[in-house]
């Protein structure tokens, strides 16, 4: 049924009149926009524990709409789809939706695409040629249980398979970076995938929409002429923008206002594709694509993603839904195996996945994940049907069907990851990765994190001393941790092996480019002046409240023994006054020290000098405990270096300061709970005697760099630590090496325990830390990695409970 629109204006003001205002098509406008708003968000909110994407709460939003639901009733469908006023949605929603993917154009790295390895090409086209493959014979299927007599077109087939193809590379990952998969192995290898199936999906894309028009002359010179003029932008266009944009970037010269010259190249290459036969959205992708990255990228994503995914976009998803009807395929014969036609789409990608995974021996269940990941769906998927509808070549009942799936595969990926990998038991099977287990004849292997430059300089210097040598050498892991300040996906990419390591790259996918290249720089000269050491770089885009689960994965991916993370305090070496504090990075340190896969130290810098031009002093403080025994493992490995002296000071709690109290225990109420206190009371005693004995027959009497001493403490009012602490320094050290004990429940330090500024670092590391100590010292804090360690939790630093529990 064809539908006039009519163009007559008026500038009367109809509510006060007879007429319905409702008709018009401003006010329809405002009121989809509203609606969609409201109810994506709603909606997004109701499934966020299942992590549902942004993009199918915006199509049940539409659904709600629908004559499945809420469109039953007349009165609906007449306000939200009058079609008086239906034309002005559509174009907004097309200008939207054209808008939306020239930002993945510009958020996609096309040289990434080119430098793809063999293992992730082979996942994208085994998953691409199985589900062409898997999808005719489908849709034969199908049409064979309507009892359809005219033979189905072939375009039918090509939009159906190739709408199955695809996946949705931006939706697929933000999932990712939700589940915390896209620092690990796993997920560099689905995104790469997912990365060269989107690249190919356009190049499919670009073929078949001509296929809609005509098979004749003129879809052969709509093709060849699409291609000539893709040719063109990146051969001429793309040299000569990418100097003036980065010219006008690097000098800040760039203004709110230019954005309108972005406006224009992208909706000049819109109408040139859409003129030569394609699609207007394949002239803003390929506008984006050419684009230069970095920080032009991120200065356009800031200022218009939001506006395009949680306005425009809206109303394209969401007129998507509405045409979900599922009376019609209720009431179709064979409706149960329709269904089951459904839920067998998802099986193509997940078999090409696992016959990949096989032959390039990973695990099973790796296959089964990157199959389902790679079944997620996006705006191609969606555009693919939307033009299948509109130009009927697939029926009602076939579209109903692919939709669904759609909507299936892309809902469902996220519980069943979560199901297969259980992120919170991830690490619970870990081998003990710490120091004090690990062999000095076996690799160090360390994730320094930093967040600039400076902080690289300083863990370098603690690097520098773990005294790598070619039969205990030391493999560092240097990760930039970045703060997520948006929802694009080109920061995302930035995890890629690929892009991390080369140096001197042109930019960065996130953050300056010179920060990235300063600490990577800073770690090549490391590696060269000490040839028994490795390292790797990458950076880490993460929200800073969940950044520490992705330092767990790099961890784990790496097989770490030590996470070193810089003090959120930066002093200054002339006065040991704080300069600057991070507050965020005290959650950061906080976060990892609750579930880390393996041992963690926090390092306060206070000028700690490179071994190449002076002798280091180190100073272990030893009182008992786990982490104490692996701060002196640290210190014992560091001996080993002709250039450093140890000193070690035992420190006997004795007659009251050796009073234990148990803390209430939150979760547990055993009766038991006391005995097992004292049985682990005696445990680690004996343990802190045996390390101690090992020491000092293997370290202090074959070193004369080693000292060792013992102090006594015997009051529990606290007041004898600091003093003890303040006579120990006085012959002045580089270096502290402590333990965090936060185990601890003597007496004498939860007294001190509630005078601490800083609980993350312990209460000895507390007072070597504070500016009241009056030592110069650097000070390392070191927390051992222990299954099921019982931890004190405390609330923000400076906000202490008065009486912390144990977990």
């Amino acid at each position: 049924m064809a539908t006039c629109y009519n163009v007559t204006l008026s500038a009367s003001n109809n509510i006060w009149m007879t007429d319905d205002v409702m008709i018009k098509r401003v006010p329809l406008l405002c009121l989809q926009i509203a609606y969609n708003l409201l109810v994506s968000r709603f909606l997004f909110f109701i499934l966020k524990p299942l992590h549902v994407p942004l993009i199918v709460a915006q199509m049940l939003t539409g659904f709600s709409v629908s004559r499945s639901l809420l469109g039953y009733f007349e009165g609906v469908i007449t306000l939200f789809y009058n079609p008086r006023g239906i034309l002005a949605v559509e174009t907004i929603s097309n200008l939207g939706i054209m808008y939306y993917v020239f930002l993945s154009g510009l958020e996609m790295n096309s040289d990434t695409i080119l430098r793809s390895r063999k293992k992730g090409t082979s996942m994208a086209i085994a998953g691409i040629v199985t589900s062409m493959l898997f999808g005719v014979g489908f849709l034969t299927l199908q049409q064979k249980l309507l009892d359809k007599k005219e033979k189905t077109h072939i375009k039918a087939y090509l939009f159906w398979c190739l709408t199955l193809s695809v996946t949705g590379f931006p939706v697929l990952a933000r999932i990712l970076a939700k589940l915390k998969l896209l620092y690990t192995k796993l997920g560099k290898d689905t995104l790469t995938a997912a990365m060269l199936t989107d690249a190919y999906g356009w190049v499919l894309f670009t073929l078949l929409i001509p296929a809609a028009n005509n098979w004749g002359e003129g879809y052969y010179l709509s093709v060849i002429t699409t291609f000539l003029f893709i040719a063109f932008c990146f051969t001429v266009v793309r040299p000569i923008l990418t100097p003036i944009i980065e010219n006008r970037t690097n000098k800040n010269m760039w203004r709110k206002s230019h954005m309108l010259d972005v406006f224009i190249g992208l909706f000049i290459c819109s109408y040139i594709t859409d003129f030569l036969g394609t699609h207007p959205i394949v002239g803003a992708f390929v506008f984006g694509l050419i684009l230069p990255h970095g920080k032009f990228a991120d200065m356009v994503m800031e200022m218009s993603d939001d506006f395009v995914t949680g306005i425009l976009c809206p109303v394209y998803f969401s007129g998507f839904g509405f045409k979900l009807d599922l009376p019609v395929l209720w009431n179709t014969p064979n409706s149960v195996l329709m269904m089951l036609i459904m839920v067998l789409l998802c099986i193509p990608k997940v078999l090409s996945s696992l016959i990949v995974t096989f032959f390039f021996g990973m695990p099973a269940r790796d296959g089964l994940s990157i199959g389902l990941l790679l079944n997620t769906k996006g705006v191609m998927a969606v555009i693919l049907q939307n033009v299948a509808w509109d130009k009927r070549f697939l029926d009602p009942c076939s579209f109903m069907v692919m939709t669904l799936a759609i909507i299936l595969m892309t809902v469902i990926v996220s519980p069943l990851i979560n199901a297969i990998y259980k992120p919170k038991f991830r690490f619970m099977q870990s081998q003990l990765r710490t120091v004090q287990k690990l062999r000095f004849d076996m690799e160090l292997r360390v994730v320094a994190c930093v967040h600039n430059a400076k902080h690289a300089t300083n863990i370098i210097h603690v690097l520098e001393a773990t005294n790598a040598t070619r039969i205990s050498p030391v493999h560092v892991s240097a990760v930039h941790l970045l703060e997520l300040t948006r929802h694009g996906t080109a920061i995302l990419v930035s995890q890629m092996a690929d892009l991390n390591n080369i140096a001197g790259a042109e930019t960065t996918n996130y953050g300056p480019k010179a920060e990235f290249e300063i600490i990577t720089t800073a770690f090549k000269e490391f590696v060269e002046q000490y040839n028994a050491v490795r390292f790797d770089t990458s950076s880490v885009v993460s929200s800073y409240t969940t950044i520490h689960e992705d330092i767990y994965n790099v961890a784990e991916e790496k097989r770490a023994s030590l996470i070193l993370l810089p003090f959120h305090k930066e002093y200054s070496t002339v006065g040991g006054s704080p300069e600057i504090s991070h507050n965020e990075h005290c959650e950061i340190n906080e976060n990892v020290l609750q579930h880390a896969p393996c041992s963690v130290g926090i390092f306060v810098d206070r000028g700690l000098g490179s071994l190449l031009k002076t002798k280091m002093r180190i100073i272990t403080l030893f009182i008992g405990g786990p982490d104490d025994r692996e701060a002196l493992s640290i210190a014992w490995r560091m001996a080993g270096h002709s250039g450093t002296q140890l000193h070690v000071v035992r420190i006997h709690l004795l007659g009251k300061a050796a009073e234990e109290k148990v803390l209430k225990k939150k979760i547990s109420k055993s009766p038991h709970g006391m005995l097992s206190t004292v049985m682990d009371g005696v445990m680690q005693k004996e343990l802190d005697e045996e390390y101690i004995f090992s020491f000092r027959h293997k370290a202090v009497n074959n070193n004369d760099s080693i000292v060792y001493l013992e102090k006594e403490v015997h009051s529990d009012t606290g007041e004898e630590i600091p003093t003890l602490l303040n006579e120990i320094d006085k012959p002045g050290y580089d270096l502290y090496i402590v333990g965090q004990g936060s185990g601890k429940n003597k007496t004498i330090f939860l007294k001190l325990l509630e005078w601490c500024d800083h609980p993350e670092l312990g209460v000895i590391g507390d007072i070597l830390a504070s500016t009241s100590f009056g030592t110069h010292s650097s000070v390392l804090i070191v927390q051992q990695y222990m299954v099921g360690r019982k931890r004190v939790v405390y609330k923000c630093h400076n906000e202490m409970k008065n009486s912390p529990e144990v977990l």
